[in-house]
């Protein structure tokens, strides 16, 4: 845990208050982690994700949103329910992208990277989640700032829990990350979607 916090200190957000858009850098795409869905609905916590994405885009901080989560099933498919979740929100198609197979924070730090050939990003999570997230994404080769959803304000029995399961998250993180350098689960073949998004002229934001 303290390796992730130290490793994060000074890339990170909270996206409360009238400031906080002002406090985050332009990057190339705001990497947008899944956090479960509800049959083709995202969760509480994923929304929020999804609208804190949706305002960095308006805001012109990103220029592409990477929308990547868990679709090792038929059925369960969360990529392609945030992108559905944020095409009603007005966000254009042409500016998302899906990676379906970010099983969990270290294979999407990895394949955003690797796969998707992201350098910059901002990543949108929950706060008790960020620390682990920013560090995941830089030790990957990153540039990554974070920002974060306050949870414990609306759903603070389900915060406290999953802050509480952080510990052994970031004890896994470290062992991914640092000492065995693992590969993804699918670690390619390369996707040029991204780059054409950020290939395109034009002022990022809508």
């Amino acid at each position: 845990m303290t390796w992730a916090w130290l490793s994060s200190s000074g890339h990170r957000v909270a996206a409360e208050g009238a400031d906080w858009l002002a406090r985050v850098p332009q990057t190339q795409a705001a990497l947008v982690l899944g956090a479960g869905v509800y049959g083709t609905q995202p969760t509480h916590m994923l929304a929020r994700r999804l609208d804190i994405a949706a305002e960095l885009y308006r805001a012109g901080k990103v220029r592409a949103l990477l929308l990547s989560g868990d679709n090792s099933r038929k059925e369960y498919d969360e990529p392609t329910s945030m992108r559905d979740y944020l095409r009603a929100k007005g966000v254009p198609d042409a500016v998302m992208v899906l990676d379906y197979a970010g099983f969990d924070t270290w294979d999407s730090c990895v394949r955003a990277r690797k796969v998707f050939g992201a350098q910059r990003v901002t990543v949108v999570t929950q706060e008790f989640h960020m620390p682990r997230a920013v560090t995941l994404c830089r030790t990957a080769g990153l540039e990554t700032f974070g920002v974060g959803d306050d949870s414990s304000r609306r759903l603070p029995a389900p915060t406290y829990v999953y802050a509480a399961r952080e510990l052994f998250a970031t004890a896994k993180a470290f062992a991914d990350a640092k000492l065995l350098n693992s590969d993804p689960v699918f670690p390619g073949p390369r996707e040029i979607s991204l780059t054409r998004i950020l290939d395109q002229p034009g002022a990022p934001g809508a």
